[in-house]
């Protein structure tokens, strides 16, 4: 008999952990197909963002995800090493985290790993590779050699920018034209950590792009771009990756242990669909980006959380299939808008005429080059209408928060994943039973300031700066919409119902 999940992911990277453990917690049973035997086990990501740390707690425990990771500032410099940009880092952002960190992810795969296996309802399957899939009006079939096959309602493809779902699916992608080859060194201290190497820095130098970033507090990654006439081959001998450290950095074997040394390619493509009825790409199978941003392993958890509470919704009865379709309709503007600004920061890393580098550092010197534009909110999608600016934007959260009850914590940790009414005051006598009765259908929970202790004062502080008694948040932190009055309470709550049922209308 074939089994019946709810959801297949296929591929357990950073994307597919995240959607499987989210969907995990929500109760529903997941299948993950892994073609690998195990978790990769190196790092290939070194930055996360506060939202992405923010995502991370949901599906793991966010200490141990972190625990070698430290707040990341990152310069730019020119080729004679002066600063260009400097990019502060936020020890506490408004997600409740530093806004650029720098972490292992090893740490943050196995503490995903670990949680969502303690579920009891996610079947982790490596060493499993999908050969073919096939849809009906109620689920898909996935072929996984020989006669085996496994049938979900839905399926995530995560399995990475080689997607083989992607390909089984026939969906091309748009190269958006940037094309440049980096040889990647991952090395490990063998002595403490010098200052100088506690932050990220770009050297933008027109003789050879290279940059280095610290891994947490004991690794070190360093990235050299390869100069024409250098080849994959030559560039993946050890004696290359030392000549290159001993003549950028005076580095040697007595300092670092080399632990991964390879040439990859910095892309930007795009998926032209991201849903195929009842499949969806997710992460490197949907869009890839050059790594200047940092937002390429950031935007396929977007992609994760995105899906995993309207998939949940609608897996429940709770809203219509119609939700699906908010799903690439909502993200793709977001890593579109974000691949442009990773390119446009990769053609600044990459000017190899020195002439263009001279005049490109004038305007920097000059103060000519706008700073990056910020993160775009959702425009479109499950929004309430009618109400603009900051609808669309991300929600803080408060790292200390005391309930009634006496329990303190992290304010997602206390009100868990999904939505959240948050208000000024108890709003339950103003909602009546049937409009809580959907709440609670939807999964949200309803915290009232006057009867907790916020510790930090940031939800509050939040509701004075948006004008409003009480404002209503997504599972993935998005806010949905404000009520500026009491009696604008009822409307918030219809507003989401109507959201829910017609998403896509």
């Amino acid at each position: 008999m074939t089994p019946i999940y709810d959801v297949a992911v296929v591929g357990y990277g950073p994307t597919g952990l995240t959607a499987a453990s989210l969907l995990g917690r929500l109760g529903h049973r997941v299948v993950v197909c892994e073609r690998w035997p195990g978790l990769y086990g190196l790092p290939r990501l070194t930055h996360i963002d506060d939202e992405t740390a923010r995502t991370i707690q949901a599906a793991a425990d966010i200490d141990e995800a972190l625990r070698d990771s430290s707040p990341c500032e990152y310069l730019w410099v020119n080729g004679k090493g002066e600063t260009l940009v400097r990019i502060p880092a936020t020890a506490d952002g408004s997600m409740g985290y530093p806004d650029h960190i720098s972490m292992y992810q090893p740490d943050v795969e196995t503490a995903i790993d670990k949680q969502l296996r303690g579920y009891g309802t996610v079947d982790v399957r490596q060493s499993c590779e999908v050969t073919g899939l096939d849809q009906d009006a109620d689920g898909v079939t996935l072929r996984l050699g020989g006669d085996e096959r496994i049938r979900a309602r839905y399926v995530i493809a995560a399995d990475g920018s080689r997607s083989a779902i992607r390909e089984l699916l026939g969906v091309d992608r748009l190269d958006l034209g940037f094309n440049e080859q980096w040889i990647n060194i991952d090395t490990e201290w063998l002595r403490p950590q010098p200052a100088e190497y506690a932050y990220g820095t770009q050297h933008c130098d027109p003789a050879r792009g290279h940059m280095t970033i610290n891994i947490g507090h004991a690794r070190q990654r360093f990235e050299f771009a390869l100069l024409p006439g250098e080849t994959r081959e030559q560039m993946t001998d050890p004696a290359a990756a030392w000549r290159l450290l001993d003549h950028y950095h005076g580095l040697g074997p007595d300092d670092l242990r080399i632990v991964r040394q390879l040439v990859y390619g910095f892309e930007a493509r795009i998926a032209t669909r991201w849903r195929d009825g009842r499949v969806f790409l997710a992460g490197d199978a949907a869009h890839t980006m050059p790594p200047y941003l940092g937002q390429g392993a950031c935007s396929g958890i977007r992609d994760a959380t995105n899906l995993a509470w309207k998939l949940h919704l609608v897996l429940g009865g709770a809203a219509s299939q119609a939700l699906l379709d908010t799903y690439e309709i909502e993200r793709r503007p977001h890593v579109t808008a974000l691949t442009h600004a990773a390119i446009g920061l990769g053609k600044v890393a990459n000017t190899h005429d020195a002439a263009a580098a001279a005049a490109r550092d004038a305007a920097f010197f000059a103060g000519k080059v706008p700073p990056p534009p910020p993160f775009p909110p959702l425009a479109d999608g499950v929004l309430r209408p009618g109400t603009g600016a900051p609808v669309g934007t991300l929600t803080p959260q408060s790292r200390r928060v005391r309930l009634a009850d006496g329990r303190t914590g992290r304010f997602d940790d206390l009100t868990g994943y999904g939505f959240v009414l948050v208000a000024a005051e108890d709003p339950t006598a103003t909602l009546g039973p049937e409009r809580l009765a959907l709440l609670h259908r939807a999964g949200c929970a309803v915290v009232a300031l006057d009867t907790v202790d916020d510790l930090d004062g940031r939800h509050a502080a939040y509701l004075q700066q948006l004008g409003a008694v009480a404002y209503l948040a997504r599972p993935d932190f998005v806010l949905f919409g404000v009520a500026t009055t009491t009696a604008d309470l009822a409307g918030l709550v219809d507003d989401l119902a109507t959201a829910l049922d017609r998403a896509a209308a």
